[in-house]
Parts: C-alpha cells; sequence; structure tokens
C-alpha cells in the first residue's frame, strides 16, 4: 500500500513527544482512539480542511513498515481509507520532520512528498 504516512501537528506537541520519546496524539487523536495520519494524495486536504490558517506546525514523515498491526487503515472522508495508528509513535520512527509554513496564498506549503 503506502510506505509513508504523514501527521501534521503543531510544533509544541512534537517538542514534547521528543522529551518522552513518543507521541500520544492530539487532544482529537486521544479523544478518538488513534492518532490520525493522510497519505501523500490526503495530507493537503487534511491540512486546509483542520489546519487551515494554523502557524507553527510541523509535517511528521513516518514508514509505514515500522508500525506493524497497530497501524489500521479505516475508511473516512469520501470512503478513502486513511491510516490510523492504535499505539503511541516512538519519534525516533520519523524518517523527518518539516516545518509547514503557509504561503502567501494562505495555504500550507507542502516539501516533496
Amino acid at each position: 500500500m503506502h510506505r509513508t504516512i504523514y501527521k501534521i501537528l503543531p510544533s509544541r506537541l512534537w517538542s514534547l513527544a521528543l522529551e518522552t520519546g513518543a507521541f500520544k496524539g492530539s487532544a482529537l487523536d486521544v479523544t478518538d482512539g488513534f492518532i490520525h495520519f493522510s497519505t501523500a494524495a490526503q495530507v493537503r486536504e487534511t491540512a486546509a480542511r483542520h489546519f487551515a490558517g494554523e502557524t507553527d506546525l510541523l509535517l511528521v514523515a513516518v514508514p509505514t513498515a515500522e508500525l506493524g498491526n497497530a497501524l489500521r487503515w479505516e475508511p473516512s472522508r469520501r470512503g478513502q481509507l486513511f491510516p490510523h495508528l492504535y499505539a503511541p509513535l516512538a519519534v525516533d520512527l520519523a524518517s523527518w520532520v518539516k516545518p509547514l509554513p503557509i504561503g502567501q496564498d494562505g495555504s500550507h506549503v507542502f516539501p516533496d512528498l
């Protein structure tokens, strides 16, 4: 399926995760019982829908091979399968973490995925 999935989050949450060694999720993730991720094809829409206008965000890339059975692909928007992680994310599993700035047009500027 997909080799890499992506998490958008405020930089302060990633800083907390670095202190403890694991990202346990945002408030929404904790409420839903899993960590929401997106594929490369989904992440721009996720940013526009759920993070519009937010600054100081990071984009975290995570290889799916290391996540095992805790990663499940479940239907969400328009029946698309989204990656959901039913476990904390060990920060050392991230292949990279990059800033997700807002461009002049008001949308987030993504690195090459």
